[in-house]
């Protein structure tokens, strides 16, 4: 994937600044390839140069920092069919986002996608479209933090992809410390294109159609470019494919045990009781697969090991985009601009479980009373028929509820993004652009819920009151637990739980730059400077049952909704300071405004790029940035999570003097149920890092150039949501006067005074309750080096070749969750919160030849740690291939395909949570195809 610094230029308000302007004399790739007779350019000047494709060396067109520039043409021959894709190939994207089908992603913002710049998070990457701002998704990820969704973007409407990694703070304002993505739509169309593409999978599932179609029009000063995107695509499912269509493919004996679909446990005796006729009544459930099953232990349970695999490995998605860039010309110095984009789409998905588990499951139930008063109040009830107190446990069935697509998430997402303005010049030198941005997120997002009351009153009867210790009273019939249900009895008990989230941002922004502020002696200083204003919102608007803690059966959701106002003003400059060498420098000042506080921060980046000779640039930039706080993270409301295992360290230690912190965990004694809230801090502050990146280009030839750069970013007070099982042991330290291991500790500091607060205990002096919170503690630093090589072959008989190269090698990256704790390397094996690895790259090769052409891009992902944490899994290769072929120079013929080998994701005897690999990296797709018919009415040829 070829880097190319854009250059001095006004990107829609956000200022560049660079080398080298590009002209919109450029070519394409594909172009090039089909004219190999084209001469190269040579209209090249001190202060303008005039770029035709590759043409001229890149050690003359970079600039102090690194840009990856992907364009259209190189997306299509890698293969790519969508936008996560297409950044998941980055060398740089290095973090660990979850897929489709992860169930913690899928539970909190179904439907979306993140992406993740060198692991620093999915909210440290800025993500633009034509250089603005965009809503976030308006739902936060895993409940937390805000973030933008990569998902839905219209991979058939971008023309490239600018991908500026380390902090840009000082140019783009805050959220951008990891880097920017920045996706440039199509803004030029002769003539008329239709695209249709169809897609499948060789294992079967996840077929898909996508047509697009663009077209422009110019009439005398007034054109404009306009396109739209259908797609139909089905659901995958984990039933469709053997490495997890079933818990027998789990790698230890202890999942492979069936899933359970009915259970009655006896608390009093501590044993299972089975049904008299050993599950017979369930045999046709579930395909037929619901028998009689032993756990670990012996005990018996009907269940099923089919079960497990219900659930989406991708989503099915349905939608329309449409898209137009519009320009009306007064003169030659003055014109009006307009972009509009628009999007709906419904995409479905269903989580299913990890094994025995019910406690977020859409087909699941277990006993529910939140006015139950016991450790297991959500779960057990007294039967008086038996005179025990018991736990009920029933998984629902395709058969029960009318197939699995009644039990999907269904969101329905709604964007608009409008930019308008004027732009136009001054004073001869002097270019500017005034404009307004508006972008919005809608969403109705569909939860499937069980009912709790119903479900109670359908399996156990009447309650008939609470017995002295403050359990519910049931007489219920066991028959009924073990009976299958008609479609109507499920449908008596089933709802659908709508949130309907909305996310907005506005931005005014007035820019100007020229080419020539002053002259030095080795040539003009150019400048360009903006003012902006901006406005943030989000609201989640949950379905007010939702936030109850006896409507439905599982987990309870939370609110949130806040917003606040930008104000920022910077400026850049780009200095000669002699022939060979020249100096950039910007500074950004921004200030927000939410609940009474105002934090502001001035941040600033210095480059410098030197030209010994002219095929070799030598580069550095530094720079400083800062990132306000996610809107989630400041005015989340009460959000809460269920715990059944929560250790009081105070008791343990009371209890068992001199015991440690580690002892009263791993013993479980002290271990009770706990009810724990989670809320937002409008006090944090914000975030601040360094950046610095030094590196050279080299460029012998208009035919080869090869690129190195080290990179080095660290994150300051970082936002780290309080741990509750830290929180719990810094009480008992507080209450005690004496830390686990001896030291001494004053109950005074604001540590203890804080963690005593948050700690809640009953009259008994148990603990009911921890409140938790986001506080600005954490340090994250990442540094490596980025090579890019890129070589083009012409040769007159068998055509022309392209090959490239990109790897990215991570040194190191570390984290400090709380001050005075070790340091934790975060790519060591034993590291336990994620699996980063330390190498990713890609690489590839095009050939054209006439009316022919062929391309093999191939993507690797280094070794990451297994699931136990204590060994690697193997490094891994995908390739894709793709051929064309132009029945004439309007009409096209293409075949991709995915995954070409068919490879499966890397066998890892310790993960056996399903589907029995890391969801971070791999999927089970294998190998996937795609066949696109490309014509085109007028205009220039394909």
């Amino acid at each position: 994937m070829r880097k190319k610094k854009l250059g001095l230029a006004i990107q829609c308000g956000l200022l560049v600044l660079a080398s080298a302007t590009a002209s919109a004399q450029t070519t394409t790739d594909a172009q090039q390839q089909q004219a190999p007779q084209q001469q190269p350019a040579s209209s090249q000047s001190l202060g303008t140069v005039t770029v035709t494709g590759s043409r001229i060396p890149r050690a003359q067109i970079e600039g102090p920092a690194p840009v990856t520039v992907i364009t259209a043409d190189q997306i299509k021959s890698a293969g790519f069919t969508n936008v996560p894709e297409v950044l998941r190939s980055l060398s740089q994207n290095s973090g660990s986002v979850q897929g489709q089908q992860n169930f913690t992603s899928a539970q909190s913002t179904p439907g979306a996608q993140a992406v993740d710049l060198r692991g620093l998070g999915p909210n440290h990457t800025l993500v633009l479209i034509n250089g603005r701002r965009i809503a976030d998704f308006p739902l936060p990820l895993e409940g937390r933090s805000n973030f933008t969704d990569i998902g839905n973007i219209p991979l058939g409407m971008v023309e490239r992809v600018e991908v500026l990694t380390g902090s840009a703070s000082a140019i783009y304002g805050s959220d951008a410390m990891a880097g920017v993505i920045n996706f440039i739509l199509k803004k030029k169309a002769d003539g008329t294109t239709i695209d249709y593409r169809f897609g499948d999978t060789s294992r079967g599932g996840g077929q898909s159609h996508k047509l697009t179609l663009t077209s422009g029009f110019e009439r005398g000063g007034f054109s404009g470019i306009f396109g739209l995107e259908l797609l139909d695509k089905k659901p995958l499912w984990g039933y469709q494919r053997k490495v997890q269509d079933s818990t027998l493919d789990a790698p230890t004996s202890r999942r492979q045990l069936p899933r359970l679909t009915a259970q009655l446990y006896d608390w009093d005796d501590d044993v299972n009781i089975a049904p008299a006729d050993g599950c017979k009544a369930m045999s046709g459930l579930n395909q037929g697969t619901t028998g009689l099953a032993h756990d670990r232990y012996g005990e018996p349970y009907c269940g099923s090991d089919r079960a497990i695999a219900y659930r989406t490995i991708e989503n099915e998605r349905k939608g329309v985009n449409a898209y137009g860039s519009f320009e009306y010309r007064f003169s030659d110095n003055l014109s009006w601009f307009a972009d509009v984009q628009l999007g709906y789409q419904k995409v479905k998905l269903l989580t299913g479980t990890n094994g025995n588990d019910v406690a977020s499951d859409v087909m699941g139930w277990e006993f529910h009373d939140p006015n139950s008063t016991n450790n297991y109040r959500s779960k057990m009830f007294y039967n008086a028929g038996t005179g025990h107190y018991e736990i009920w446990t029933r998984q629902f069935t395709p058969e029960e509820i009318g197939g699995l697509k009644n039990r999907m998430n269904v969101t329905t997402e709604k964007t608009l993004g409008l930019t308008t303005g004027l732009k136009g010049a001054f004073a001869e030198k002097w270019n500017w652009e005034a404009a307004y941005n508006h972008s919005q997120y809608n969403a109705d997002v569909g939860m499937p819920r069980i009912k709790a009351a119903a479900a109670n009153a359908l399996i156990l009867g009447p309650q008939q009151g609470y017995d002295a210790d403050g359990y519910a009273i049931f007489s219920p019939d066991p028959n009924r637990l073990f009976t299958p249900l008609t479609q109507a009895q499920f449908a008596s008990i089933a709802a659908m739980s709508t949130f309907r989230p909305k996310a907005s941002n506005d931005d005014l922004s007035f820019t100007a730059d020229t080419e020539h502020l002053f002259s030095m002696p080795a040539g003009n200083v150019g400048f360009a400077g903006v003012v902006e204003y901006g406005r943030q919102s989000y609201r989640i608007n949950p379905d007010p049952l939702a936030l109850t803690a006896d409507a439905y059966y599982g987990p309870q959701y939370g609110d949130g909704s806040g917003s606040r106002n930008r104000w920022s003003a910077a400026g850049e400059m780009r200095m000669p300071l002699f022939s060979t060498l020249q100096a950039s420098i910007a500074g950004r000042y921004d200030r927000y405004s939410y609940g009474g506080k105002s934090p502001g921060k001035f941040t600033y980046s210095l480059g410098m790029e030197w030209r010994p000779v002219q095929s070799l640039l030598v580069r550095g930039s530094y720079g400083t940035g800062f990132r306000a706080p996610d809107m989630h993270y400041l005015f989340a409301g009460n959000d809460y999570y269920r715990t059944r295992y929560a250790t009081d360290y105070y008791h343990c230690r009371t209890d068992v003097p001199g015991a440690s912190n580690g002892f009263c965990y791993d013993d479980g004694s002290w271990d009770g149920a706990t009810f724990d809230i989670y809320h937002g801090n409008e006090a944090l502050n914000v975030e601040t890092s360094k950046s610095f990146t030094a590196g050279l280009v080299w460029s012998p030839s208009a035919n080869f150039d090869l690129t190195a750069d080290y990179y080095k970013i660290k994150v300051m007070n970082q936002v780290q949501v309080q741990d509750r099982e830290r929180l719990r042991q810094t009480e008992a330290d507080c209450r005690l006067g004496v830390t686990d291991s001896g030291a001494r500790v004053d109950v005074n500091s604001p540590t203890c005074v804080d963690a005593l607060a948050r700690v809640i205990r009953d009259s008994n002096g148990d603990i009911t309750s921890v409140h938790f919170a986001p506080i600005n503690i954490a340090q994250e630093q990442t540094s490596g080096i980025d090579l890019t090589a890129n070589y083009r072959l012409r040769t007159a008989r068998v055509g022309d070749f392209r090959f490239s190269a990109n790897y990215n090698w991570t040194q190191r990256h570390t984290r400090v969750q709380y001050p005075g704790d070790p340091v934790e390397n975060m790519l060591d094996v034993s590291f336990a919160d994620t699996t980063l690895p330390r190498t990713k790259g890609n690489v590839g090769v095009t050939w054209s030849r006439n009316a022919w052409g062929a391309s093999l891009f191939g993507n690797y992902v280094g070794r990451v740690a297994n699931y136990n944490n204590d060994a690697w899994t193997e490094a891994t290769w995908r390739f894709n291939g793709g051929a064309r072929y132009d029945i004439n120079d309007h009409l096209r013929l293409s075949l991709s395909v995915n995954n070409l080998f068919d490879k499966m994701p890397p066998k890892d005897a310790t993960w056996a949570n399903y589907p029995y690999y890391d969801t971070s990296w791999f999927d089970a797709v294998g190998r996937s195809y795609f066949l696109s018919v490309t014509w085109k009415l007028g205009g220039k040829a394909l």
